[in-house]
């Protein structure tokens, strides 16, 4: 049986899908975009402040699943610049243990979502 995870501390669906859907303790999210959840708009500024609102998005979602970065499996990092890559990693990383951090794919991409720089899902297991 699966069950709707929903927030207000992360950004509303803008389409036919769900924050994240909990299907026994497998967390499945939907990839996050850095809109803030606040205001609606999109964190542009540079790619660090970018990222981090992504990732404090899917850790909105984490908790509402009562899970955190530590229960995270698979994360998959869509970018429309690999030229960005070493800065999304650098914020990436403050997120997570290295010695436990879960297995990731980074691609790059022709667009995004609104033409943002990064997108992040993860799979979480509790």
């Amino acid at each position: 049986m699966k069950k709707i995870i929903k927030t207000i501390l992360a950004p509303s669906p803008i389409g036919p899908y769900n924050q994240a859907v909990l299907s026994g303790n497998t967390l499945y999210t939907s990839g996050q975009i850095a809109l803030h959840p606040e205001t609606g708009k999109l964190v542009l500024d540079d790619i660090s402040k970018e990222t981090k609102q992504v990732m404090e998005n899917m850790k909105a979602v984490l908790n509402a699943a009562e899970m955190t970065f530590e229960n995270v499996v698979k994360t998959s990092i869509f970018i429309s610049d690999m030229h960005n890559f070493n800065a999304i990693n650098a914020v990436y990383a403050q997120y997570f243990n290295e010695a436990t951090a879960p297995a990731r794919e980074t691609l790059e991409v022709a667009n995004l979502p609104k033409f943002v720089n990064v997108e992040i899902s993860m799979i979480a297991i509790k």
